[in-house]
């Protein structure tokens, strides 16, 4: 049974009439509100992580804190969680790099399209130089990063054709992200990007006023766009990194011992969630399929990559020739 701060008080006091040693004070439980935009699925990337690294908080911190969920944009949409991050409203969040890279530019490197051949090579940049340098330009704007989770290859879902070549992409009406590397690249291979929110993004598809977006598989499925869409083209064009992130505020409201829990939280989060999503995303395409997408590969990256070579020209001052240089040379 649980006793009140009174009668704990209660107790000290009459222990120290009788100079005996007073008992300890019950700890309090310290609360980290934790928010994500899409639903909690078992096998959403977003809701993956949120929920590997209330496990591993709960545990590594004996119970001192206790890490609550809030998905579906329950905090907000992830552009208003990402300033909440910055000025301590909200306590943590796992959000996609393209949204973080609207405050901190350097960020735009892992939007850069057909950058990574594979999961592998992401790994490879993220756990690096490249990861390091872009959570130290993070914390620097009030945002703790705790590690690079996995949202998965972003693929191109649409209502008009299949994508097998650059021609595929003309003329239609992708949804992207409010991110100008990805308006970029979707005008680069002809199509028209419609820069939009993520809550307003169903809506928009179920009602024609687009014809499509580009999304990683997990989300497609968590998020019911297999009801929507009828094509499924598995570009693989953009590496989804998805950021386990906590304010810089609420993490220095935490002990010492409990900040260093956290950090070692989200290293095993990561690790855990990574794994996840890699065998999620390998059996969603068989679940998709089933459920009527007509889904197709495509055979000529080689030509996608020239399409969007400006891109890299373009945004190479705003991520910096240096951290380019470096992302570029651990994946060849």
């Amino acid at each position: 049974m649980k006793r009140s701060f009174l009668t704990l008080a209660g107790a000290a006091l009459v222990a120290a009439a009788f100079g005996q040693a007073a008992p300890a004070l019950a700890q309090s439980k310290h609360v980290i509100k934790i928010g994500w935009v899409t639903p909690d699925s078992p096998q959403d990337p977003y809701a993956t992580g949120a929920r590997a690294f209330k496990q591993a908080v709960e545990r590594q911190s004996n119970g001192r804190i206790e890490v609550q969920l809030y998905p579906n944009r329950q905090l907000g949409d992830e552009k208003p969680m990402l300033e909440g991050l910055r000025f301590g409203t909200v306590d943590a969040a796992v959000i996609t790099n393209a949204v973080i890279a609207q405050i901190e530019p350097g960020f735009q490197v892992n939007d850069l399209p057909f950058l990574y051949a594979n999961e592998a090579q992401a790994h490879k940049v993220l756990d690096g130089k490249v990861g390091v340098t872009l959570a130290k330009r993070l914390e620097s704007k009030g945002i703790v990063n705790l590690g690079f989770m996995e949202g998965g290859f972003r693929h191109m879902i649409n209502n008009v054709r299949p994508v097998t070549k650059p021609d595929d992409v003309k003329g239609v009406k992708f949804r992207v992200m409010q991110n100008p590397v990805f308006i970029d690249m979707f005008a680069s291979l002809g199509g028209n990007a419609v820069p939009m929110a993520w809550g307003e993004t169903f809506t928009a598809v179920q009602q024609g006023t687009i014809d499509g977006l580009e999304i990683p598989i997990a989300v497609i499925d968590s998020s019911k766009y297999n009801e929507v869409t009828k094509f499924l083209s598995l570009t693989n064009h953009t590496y989804s990194m998805i950021a386990l992130m906590i304010s810089k505020k609420s993490m220095d409201k935490l002990p010492a011992d409990l900040q260093a829990v956290v950090r070692e939280a989200g290293r095993t989060a990561v690790g855990a969630q990574r794994l996840a999503a890699g065998a999620n995303a390998k059996s969603l395409v068989d679940t998709l399929t089933k459920k009527g997408m007509k889904v197709n590969s495509v055979g000529d990256i080689a030509a996608f990559r020239t399409s969007v070579k400006p891109v890299y020209e373009k945004f190479k001052g705003s991520i910096g020739p240096e951290l380019m240089n470096e992302a570029l040379a651990a994946v060849k």
